[in-house]
């Protein structure tokens, strides 16, 4: 077990890419926190993860639900090893069509809520920890009706390069999971702005990808256990593309 003993936080941890990540974690001997704004899907994802996991109801735009999950992870377990900053929104929008509700929604959680993440759960973490940061190949790849999102997505890599310069003297590592076109339920939500159904937007998809098929969510968790465990001990300011290709060829 790679994580054995290692207390964990993965934000978004209630469903998709998230859940594959915490039930690998926890798979792997650690214990994990999973975080989230609905109760319910946390409620399903405890029942599902095999292993020590806790749900903590918490929005990562919110700085007292921050605290509270700090206060939790001190009062519990007294330190934090690996922080999985993954929660956030994708919303398209064509550039005519971004608003200052949308764009301020986007960077809230995905560029604002990522910093102070990070920021509030730093003083719990002992040399030798590792923060992941989910990025997207949309960051610097792209793609129609995503200006907003894009932008937050390179926010978040420019984070890994400045915090692994600061954190480094502490014995941190901070890197940058970047997935691709996954098989989840996101792709669900974004089938309207195609102006298709799921299953056609999933096959289109997969044509782009030069594996011919989208990636499975274990498959990303895979990625985010090398990047947490000490198999990564000399990467930091990197970022670990997931993406059967896609932005690399």
């Amino acid at each position: 077990m790679r994580l054995a003993d290692k207390v964990v936080v993965v934000t978004g941890g209630g469903a998709g890419l998230g859940l594959a990540i915490a039930t690998r974690f926890a798979a792997e001997g650690a214990h994990v926190y999973i975080t989230g704004r609905r109760k319910e899907v946390l409620d399903e994802a405890t029942a599902l993860i095999k292993g020590r996991v806790t749900a903590v109801a918490a929005d990562s735009t919110s700085s007292a639900d921050l605290d509270g999950l700090l206060e939790t992870i001190r009062r519990e377990s007294g330190r934090l090893d690996v922080l999985v900053a993954n929660a956030g929104i994708i919303e398209r929008a064509d550039f005519g069509e971004v608003t200052e509700d949308h764009f301020d929604r986007t960077f809230d959680v995905n560029a604002r809520g990522t910093m102070f993440t990070v920021q509030t759960m730093l003083p719990l973490m002992p040399a030798g920890g590792s923060i992941i940061l989910v990025g997207s190949i949309q960051g610097f790849k792209g793609l129609p009706g995503s200006t907003t999102y894009s932008a937050t997505k390179a926010a978040v890599r420019s984070y890994a390069r400045v915090w692994a310069a600061e954190f480094g003297g502490r014995g941190l590592r901070v890197n940058v999971l970047t997935p691709g076109p996954f098989d989840t339920s996101i792709i669900d939500g974004q089938a309207a702005y195609f102006g298709q159904n799921p299953a056609a937007l999933r096959a289109q998809m997969a044509t782009r990808v030069p594996m011919g098929r989208l990636g499975r969510p274990e498959e990303l968790a895979g990625a985010a256990l090398f990047l947490a465990s000490d198999d990564s001990s000399f990467m930091t300011g990197a970022e670990l593309c997931v993406d059967g290709g896609m932005a690399q060829v």
